[in-house]
């Protein structure tokens, strides 16, 4: 007869494999104390802190770079124009603007922008999308600016104020526009005559005495 002790003592240490196989050990430690370290440790590797705001960072050159939000020391001038900029590669996407660099180009119509999310909104000129919709009217803008100054109407914000009379406006384009009254300029020359005009829909009205266009015509005439 066989003895059951030895059959005992290896379903014990069978059960004690399972265990183990379940709750899995490295280096003495659970998987899940394991994890817990990891997690500190990265968190820990965040030892530099912004003593304004409390904001951590790994290398304390990164901390160095985000002082200069609460400090406005920018290290970084454009030798063309003299505006200064906290970090190197904001000067350096800053002078594509004096170069005349554009790199990104509209393979719709070839037109080139300075910078990839100019492009991207333009592209909704061609695909006709008008992603940004008023919240409040529910009229839609191909371009997220637009958006911005028409919402203006609603809110009744008008931020654009003429120092000479204290008139104001939605949009900077309205306020430069009334500026001529006061300053005299007149940037619009008729291509057929010498004379000058403050509005360039001013100089296009009057080029059509020269040219005889008539864009204009009376819809009662076309039934007759």
């Amino acid at each position: 007869m066989r003895d059951p002790e030895p059959c005992r003592m290896k379903h014990t240490e069978e059960q004690t494999d399972l265990k183990e196989k379940k709750h899995v050990k490295t280096g003495g430690k659970t998987r899940s104390q394991t994890e817990s370290v990891s997690l500190l440790k990265r968190k820990d590797k965040k030892r530099f802190t912004c003593t304004q705001c409390g904001k951590s960072f790994t290398y304390k050159q990164h901390l160095n770079v985000h002082m200069r939000i609460h400090t406005g020391e920018k290290p970084f001038t454009c030798d063309q124009c003299g505006i200064s900029f906290t970090q190197q590669g904001h000067l350096q996407r800053h002078m594509i603007i004096h170069t005349g660099e554009k790199l990104h180009e509209c393979d719709q119509c070839g037109k080139t922008f300075l910078r990839a999310s100019v492009l991207k909104e333009h592209l909704n000129i061609h695909t006709k999308e008008k992603p940004h919709s008023c919240s409040l009217c529910g009229k839609s803008f191909s371009h997220l600016q637009n958006l911005k100054v028409h919402q203006k109407i609603h809110t009744g914000v008008r931020d654009h104020m003429c120092f000479e009379c204290e008139k104001t406006f939605i949009t900077a384009d309205q306020l430069k526009q009334h500026q001529r009254i006061h300053t005299g300029e007149k940037p619009y020359k008729c291509s057929h005559c010498d004379k000058r005009f403050s509005q360039s829909a001013h100089q296009k009205s009057h080029e059509r005495i020269h040219t005889g266009e008539k864009p204009y015509h009376c819809m009662q005439e076309e039934f007759h």
